[in-house]
């Protein structure tokens, strides 16, 4: 199975750079995976323009299936409202043979803090469950990301995610957000954050970056896209758990 990630577009801000955009819907179309994941802030600031955007763009992806979760730019303006209209449920999930792929909306209006909510434990837990292949997605990091400065915005209730990670033996949490790619590996749990991939709000030299993941057989391989030079790197390899 293959799952194509991607974040971070904010149409219509003005660091937009619409030759990165190209280059992603050049890549998923030549790949066409089983699903895309979008980990948030299709939009600058949550506008009703700035949404249709990204969802022409979003609609041109040739991806089997699509999984969408709104970031905390995408909640600005009632625009969390306007995302259900155009993308549907804001704790959307996937299910396919043995991989289960679990959306949480991780964002509270007009603010950028995260929060995911105690109210939603229990249906991630049984969404999880009898699947050999167990991811969740989501718009904020759980963990903090070395050289994106002062942490401020993990969810409020991280430590309880984190719980429920272990609890569920969760193999992967897709995250974007801080604009940087990288990965934390706590329990056999892989904590994968991409970087913007159609934006020029770049930490340092870092590059726009977008997230291909093959599941097959007993491991998971992701590899990291530049999406300006269309380079492409082997970021994790890993055993699959036996359940």
């Amino acid at each position: 199975m293959k799952i194509a990630h991607i974040s971070d577009l904010h149409f219509a801000s003005s660091h937009f750079v619409k030759e990165w955009a190209d280059n992603v819907m050049t890549i998923i179309n030549e790949e066409r995976p089983d699903l895309l994941v979008v980990t948030g802030d299709l939009t600058a600031d949550g506008y009703v323009s700035e949404f249709e955007l990204a969802k022409k763009f979003i609609d041109r992806l040739d991806a089997r299936d699509k999984l969408i979760v709104p970031g905390n730019h995408d909640a600005r303006n009632l625009g969390y409202v306007i995302f259900e209209e155009m993308f549907g449920h804001r704790f959307p999930c996937f299910k396919s043979g043995e991989v289960s792929v679990v959306g949480l909306d991780s964002t509270e209006p007009d603010v950028d803090d995260g929060h995911v909510g105690r109210e939603h434990y229990d249906d991630i837990i049984a969404n999880l469950a009898g699947h050999r292949v167990r991811i969740l997605a989501l718009h904020h990091h759980l963990i903090p990301i070395p050289g994106t400065g002062r942490e401020r915005q993990i969810p409020v209730d991280a430590g309880d995610v984190l719980g429920l990670c272990k609890e569920a033996s969760v193999d992967l949490v897709l995250s974007g957000h801080k604009h940087f790619p990288w990965i934390w590996n706590l329990d056999g749990t892989y904590f994968v954050t991409t970087g913007t991939a159609t934006t020029r709000r770049l930490k340092g030299r870092s590059h726009p970056a977008m997230g291909m993941l093959d599941i097959g057989g007993d491991e998971l391989v992701l590899h990291e896209i530049k999406t300006d030079t269309l380079e492409r790197e082997v970021l994790l390899r890993a055993p699959l758990r036996n359940r």
